[in-house]
C-alpha cells in the first residue's frame, strides 16, 4: 500500500485501455472471496477500485526490482502494476475483474452477505439470511455468497460435520438457536484460520498431513471421530450450489445425497461406498 503505480497493463478486452498509471494504491479489501484494490484520484478522476476474484485458481505476485514472472507464466498474466520502488505486483488467472468508480463498488459486492472477516460483520443478519428459506439444504446454504460471504465449499462441509448434520439437512431444521450457533462456529472458525500461523484450513486442530479436514477430501478413509467410511458424492454440474460433498454418515445423521437440490426421485447417485 501507499505505491505509486508507474506502469499498468490490464490483459482482459473490456479493460485493455484502461490506465492506473500515476495513481497510488490506498489499500486492499475482501469481501468474501472478492478482492477490492483501491486506488487514488488522478487529475480529475476519481478514485476507483479493481476488483477481482480469485475462484479456485487465481493469484497474485510480487517481484523485486528488476525481476518478472517466467515467460511460461505470462499467458496467465491478467494484471501488471509496476511501482515507483520497482515492484511490481503480477495477477494471474483473474476473474470477473472490473475496474469501477470507488463510489460504485456497490455494483459489484452489493449482493453479497455479511462476511464473518470484515469489521462490519452482523451475525444476526447472517442468521436471518440462511433462515429465509428454511427448506434449503445446509451446505447449499452456507455455499450461498448472498447468505453468508467467504465460507467455500470446505468450510461448508466442514461445518456440517461440526454441527453434527447431513449436508442434506433443511437449514432450517437447526432451529434459529442451532443457526445462530452454526453462524458463530463459521466465524471463529475463519478468524482462526486467518490468523494463527499454521491453522490456515486445518479444522481438526491437527495440522497434519491426512488429518487437518474432518470429512473434506477424506473419501473412502475412516472418520477420524468414529471411524466409519467417508462418503462423497459428485458435483452438479453448473450449479454452485452443489459442488463436491463428502459425509460421514454415522456422525451426520440426517438425509442423504438424493435429497439436494436438482435432483428428483429417480435419478441415480453415485458416492464412493455408497449407491441410492
Amino acid at each position: 500500500m501507499g505505491q505509486t503505480v508507474v506502469r499498468s497493463s490490464l490483459r482482459v478486452p473490456r479493460l485493455a485501455t484502461r490506465d492506473l498509471t500515476g495513481r497510488t494504491l490506498l489499500e486492499h479489501a475482501t469481501h468474501g472471496k472478492h478482492l477490492l484494490s483501491r486506488f487514488s484520484g488522478v487529475g480529475t478522476s476519481p478514485p476507483v477500485t479493481l476488483h477481482s476474484h480469485l475462484l479456485m485458481d487465481g493469484e497474485w505476485t510480487v517481484t523485486s526490482p528488476g525481476k518478472r514472472l517466467p515467460a511460461r507464466l505470462q499467458h496467465e498474466v491478467r494484471v501488471v502494476l509496476k511501482t515507483a520502488s520497482g515492484r511490481t505486483a503480477w495477477g494471474q488467472r483473474l476473474h470477473q475483474l472490473e475496474l469501477v468508480a470507488t463510489r460504485d463498488e456497490h455494483t459489484l459486492v452489493g449482493h453479497l452477505g455479511p462476511d464473518p472477516l470484515r469489521a462490519d460483520w452482523d451475525a444476526e443478519d447472517a442468521v436471518r439470511r440462511l433462515l429465509t428459506r428454511p427448506e434449503r439444504p445446509l451446505v447449499s446454504a452456507l455455499l450461498d455468497q448472498t447468505l453468508v460471504a467467504g465460507l467455500g465449499n470446505l468450510w461448508a462441509n466442514e461445518l456440517a460435520f461440526l454441527v453434527g448434520r447431513s449436508p442434506w439437512t433443511p437449514v432450517g431444521d437447526l432451529g434459529e438457536a442451532g443457526v445462530r450457533r452454526l453462524v458463530d462456529r463459521a466465524a471463529v472458525a475463519l478468524h482462526h484460520s486467518a490468523t494463527a500461523p499454521g491453522a490456515y484450513q486445518v479444522t481438526t486442530g491437527r495440522a497434519v498431513r491426512g488429518e487437518s479436514h474432518w470429512v473434506a477430501g477424506r473419501q473412502r478413509r475412516p472418520c477420524l471421530r468414529c471411524g466409519t467410511t467417508v462418503l462423497v458424492v459428485g458435483e452438479v454440474q453448473n450449479d454452485p450450489a452443489n459442488r463436491r460433498t463428502w459425509w460421514c454418515p454415522r456422525c451426520q445423521p440426517g438425509p442423504g445425497p438424493e435429497a439436494r437440490e436438482g435432483l428428483r426421485d429417480g435419478g441415480t447417485i453415485r458416492a464412493a461406498g455408497v449407491s441410492r
